[in-house]
């Protein structure tokens, strides 16, 4: 079991690595589905019911969802995010992107490996009610950065939680300033695409 978490966090990170490699984000994406169709349907770490999957719901790559933005400063703050089964999960806020869509925070994992951790949140009845994830370093999801503080923020790329799949996970969910006005019909969703 051991060997296989391990399995599946260097599965997602060489993911992650050829999508901030490739120079077509629309290239990056549809291997980036490709791959997590096959580790969910198949690595015995998926946290999808292996023997009930149908696949996951990922819309067409969509270019007017992704932009770079640049981390801004902005108050420090402290969130703990309770869990059944790590307890209390802390992150400090340290900073703010600015997008076309709204604001999100950008978090730091303030404990053992630490990682950013970026999730987003929006209105969409198609989307995972608790938020999606765009970043979450310490787990491989990295889409990448610049020497001058600016991220990739692709929606093309959000996934859902864990939890999202089955309730034997415990996942942090979007906080208060992670959450967007406008439905983002983009990145993995909980209905089938039509």
């Amino acid at each position: 079991m051991s060997l296989d978490l391990l399995d599946w966090r260097r599965q997602v990170a060489q993911l992650y690595a050829g999508v901030r490699a490739e120079s077509h984000p629309q290239v990056a994406h549809a291997g980036w589905v490709a791959v997590r169709e096959r580790l969910y349907a198949e690595h015995p770490q998926s946290p999808a019911d292996r023997d009930r999957f149908d696949g996951l719901h990922v819309p067409a790559y969509d270019p007017a969802w992704r932009v770079e933005a640049r981390l801004e400063s902005t108050a420090p703050h402290r969130l703990e995010i309770p869990t059944a089964t790590d307890g209390l999960v802390p992150f400090e806020r340290i900073g703010v992107l600015r997008t076309p869509w709204g604001q999100l925070d950008a978090w730091w994992l303030d404990s053992y490996g630490g990682g950013l951790w970026i999730p987003v949140k929006d209105p969409g009845t198609a989307s995972y009610g608790g938020g999606r994830y765009l970043y979450d370093t310490v787990k491989g999801a990295d889409l990448g950065s610049t020497g001058d503080g600016t991220l990739v923020v692709d929606l093309n790329f959000l996934y859902a939680p864990s939890c999202a799949h089955d309730p034997r996970w415990a996942c942090p969910l979007a906080p208060e300033g992670n959450v967007l006005d406008v439905p983002v019909p983009v990145g993995e969703l909980t209905a089938p695409v039509r």
